[in-house]
């Protein structure tokens, strides 16, 4: 039995409806049409076109002079290929003892690394780390107030935009958690770990982000933009240096491990987190609604005026054809076998990122009905 296909990811993947002995191990690709539902070659259009769309207005401000954007988009992917490989692989890397197997994804169009990695999941992490600067960006935060303000704020953004996708993908069989690894994946919220919850989709956008913008936002000595391998360089440092940001925020929750964890005391201590980013993030965003000077007066980006709420959309289309699964399902397991996430936390989700989407255009449309020269 090869360390690829171990006991505890062969009888995951065959939950998921394949033999992780049967993969390619460099890369793979499979007709759409052929997928386990319908929704997947969908979700994987959605993503990889929202990053796509995510990289043209990137290379537009980085042409305008901020190479912000762009080295945010960078730093993701970097971040990506430093955190998934051990996640997937953690034999591999030493760390079988210390995390154990995680997770696996299912078989989509186009996968790597013995299809562990789907092409959308590399899209998806510059997809979602722009989708939240932007935001964040285009409503002044970072102008008007301070990098970490922003980035509290980013994670904040994170956070309700990630989890209407976070909840609903063990049940649709995006992929599936091992739920035999009590090391990472308990502590859960329904079927999702809340230490994915916290540090994968808040804690390692919020860092990324403060370190691209420190790091690649001020001037160079030249007093222009950074561009270059001085630009380059600063991406690898932020992608290198986000990870370890991910192991601080979880002390709180590790004071409760041990050889015998008090699961209890990890869920309140990540829960208390959970709320903090909450709290935090909208306390930001309702204090700059209300402030007279309220950032940068420019018209919304194409990008964030249209791509988030197409994701929403996109995710309400697969939660809606969830439903019916979800009413029925008993003892968080769905007639299909598979585990439901926490349906009132992702409709929290929806209406946290539906008024955060609403802000931005009332923002924008008081701009454009303001009098010149106001």
């Amino acid at each position: 039995m090869s360390a690829v296909c171990g006991p505890g990811v062969e009888a995951v993947t065959r939950g998921l409806g394949f033999d992780c002995h049967d993969v390619s191990p460099v890369a793979s690709i499979r007709s759409p049409w052929d997928l386990a539902n319908w929704t997947m070659p969908l979700l994987e259009l959605l993503v990889v076109g929202g990053a796509i769309f995510a990289l043209v207005h990137a290379v537009r401000r980085y042409r305008a002079g901020d190479p912000v954007n762009l080295a945010l988009w960078c730093a993701s992917l970097v971040y990506l290929f430093v955190t998934e490989p051990p996640l997937y692989f953690p034999e591999w890397f030493g760390l079988d003892t210390l995390y154990g197997f995680i997770f696996a994804h299912n078989q989509f169009t186009v996968q790597f690394m013995a299809d562990r990695l789907p092409l959308y999941i590399v899209a998806f992490y510059p997809m979602i780390s722009q989708v939240a600067y932007e935001l964040v960006r285009s409503l002044g935060i970072f102008q008007r107030r301070s990098v970490l303000a922003g980035s509290v704020t980013v994670a904040f953004a994170c956070q309700v935009f990630y989890e209407v996708f976070d909840q609903l993908g063990p049940q649709l069989k995006w992929w599936a958690w091992n739920t035999d690894n009590h090391i990472v994946n308990h502590p859960a919220m329904a079927s999702v770990p809340m230490t994915s919850m916290l540090l994968f989709a808040s804690v390692s956008m919020a860092a990324m982000t403060f370190l691209v913008v420190r790091l690649t936002g001020g001037p160079a000595a030249d007093g222009g933009p950074r561009r270059g391998w001085s630009l380059v360089l600063r991406v690898l440092v932020a992608g290198v240096l986000t990870p370890p940001t991910m192991a601080i925020a979880g002390i709180p929750s590790s004071l409760f491990g041990g050889n015998s964890p008090n699961i209890t005391g990890q869920a309140w201590s990540l829960g208390i987190e959970l709320a903090l980013v909450w709290l935090a993030g909208g306390w930001i965003v309702v204090s700059q609604l209300r402030a007279r000077d309220r950032g940068p007066d420019e018209p919304l980006p194409a990008f964030v005026r249209f791509y988030p709420v197409l994701y929403l959309g996109g995710m309400a289309v697969f939660w809606i054809s969830a439903l019916p699964a979800y009413l029925t399902a008993h003892d968080g397991i769905t007639t299909d076998r598979t585990p439901i996430g926490s349906g009132p936390y992702a409709l929290a989700c929806f209406i946290g990122s539906g008024l955060l989407l609403a802000a931005l255009y009332r923002r924008d449309r008081t701009r454009r009905m303001a009098p010149a020269g106001i």
